[in-house]
């Protein structure tokens, strides 16, 4: 069964994008040298997401306990808050595929502090529901 890794880097002091650009080809490369079947990276607000999967648990194993791998997990620009090492495609301990990011709520869904009415004429109330968690009620038809 394969083995799957998920490496969150945060930015901090530095760019974690200048991190992934220092290091990406180091990694890769020696992942390769691990039997590792694909990687992916995952750049998103606060920093970077680099997700691999080798073919066996302990192609991961190995890899993970290389010396250039430790060095370049201690160079991330926060190693002390900034570095999340995980099992898993999205760091759960499954193969099921990377973690996709879920929508923002719209500003619709937030009741405003004077209990009025938000933008676009939708009262925000529980009776009105949204049916799935995170997502805003479907304002009213516009006329004309």
């Amino acid at each position: 069964m394969g083995d799957w890794w998920s490496i969150e880097v945060s930015d901090a002091h530095s760019s974690a994008l200048r991190w992934k650009d220092a290091y990406e080809y180091a990694l890769v490369e020696s992942a390769l040298g691990h039997r590792a079947t694909t990687w992916e990276w995952h750049v998103h607000s606060r920093g970077i997401v680099f997700e691999i999967a080798f073919r066996e648990k302990s192609d991961g194993e190995a890899w993970r306990q290389l010396p250039g791998v430790r060095a370049a997990l201690d160079a991330v620009p926060d190693p002390a808050a900034g570095l999340l090492v995980r099992r898993g495609p999205d760091g759960n301990g499954c193969c099921r595929g990377a973690r996709r990011p879920r929508p923002a709520p719209a500003a619709a869904a937030v009741e405003s502090p004077d209990g009025r009415e938000a933008a676009g004429g939708v009262a925000n109330t529980a009776a009105q529901g949204s049916g799935a968690r995170g997502t805003a009620p479907k304002p009213p038809p516009r006329a004309g």
